[in-house]
């Protein structure tokens, strides 16, 4: 049985698009919906609350407008804020999380010290301490919190001597305490693997839990027999924000030659798609 309904999913900005490229690699045959909520970037830095009611308005517009079949919410900070909320709001549907991947980082060590980069929401989260507390008993747990590394994601990437030194800047606390395994725990972060390299070197593992997010949600759809073998894998991109920019960055971040992207808009607090013809950009988006 073939399921044509959407595969939804959400981030504040291009973050996610590292998840989408791994769920397209495993299901290239799904149709997608992928929110940005470019509009109120970064999630990173606001209240929980906020994150939260944020997070519920696109999951509505995704499962009861959309009806997608299934919810990827591909942010760290919505996640930490949210995920457990949107699954009593929405019971009827499976919504996939982003979990911090502290469990094989902590299975993996060999110098009992593992990093974590992530934002200030995900950091706050009791979501981030419980998987500490579970999978990370006897281990160090050395947490920086990376703001400018969403926003340089969010500018393409560019590899350039500021940027390294800005990733440097994060990341050499982390060495000097003697990490050998970093958690990338923003879905922003997979976008810079060339500067944190750069500054890493070789010796030391980056755990990318995107891989593992794609796998639960194509053996989540197996189990349902939601699965689209016959689909064409449109994706179909969204933004809150300006939506030139998001599609140069989408082609920049993940060769995409001619995504189709569509602008939103908050009114009253509700999320809504514009018509095509709307020329509205990111100031007229902001609730």
């Amino acid at each position: 049985m073939s399921d044509p309904r959407p595969i939804g999913m959400m981030d504040s900005g291009v973050g996610g698009l590292s998840v989408l490229q791994q769920v397209r690699a495993l299901m290239p045959t799904e149709t997608i919906l992928y929110v940005a909520d470019q509009g109120h970037l970064p999630y990173g830095m606001r209240a929980r609350e906020e994150i939260r009611t944020f997070s519920e308005q696109i999951a509505h517009y995704l499962i009861n407008e959309r009806q997608c079949k299934i919810l990827v919410v591909a942010c760290n900070s919505a996640s930490a804020a949210a995920l457990h909320h949107l699954r009593q709001r929405f019971p009827q549907t499976h919504i996939v999380g982003m979990e911090p991947a502290i469990k094989p980082a902590a299975e993996h060590t060999k110098t009992g010290v593992i990093g974590v980069i992530t934002t200030q929401a995900t950091y706050q989260g009791e979501l981030m301490a419980s998987v500490i507390d579970r999978f990370a008993q006897g281990v160090r747990v050395e947490t920086q919190v990376c703001p400018r590394l969403v926003l340089l994601a969010e500018e393409g990437a560019p590899d350039t001597p500021e940027s390294r030194q800005i990733v440097a800047d994060y990341l050499t606390p982390l060495k000097d305490a003697g990490m050998d395994q970093l958690v990338l725990g923003c879905t922003h972060f997979p976008f810079l693997m060339t500067q944190l390299r750069a500054v890493l070197g070789d010796q030391i593992e980056i755990v990318d839990p995107a891989p593992a997010v794609a796998r639960q949600t194509q053996r989540i759809l197996a189990g349902m027999d939601a699965l689209n073998p016959e689909g064409r894998g449109e994706v179909t991109y969204i933004t809150s924000g300006d939506p030139l920019k998001f599609e140069r960055t989408i082609t920049r971040l993940i060769a995409d030659s001619r995504p189709q992207v569509r602008a939103a808009g908050w009114r009253d607090g509700v999320f809504y798609l514009l018509p095509v013809s709307d020329p509205s950009t990111v100031n007229s988006t902001r609730s």
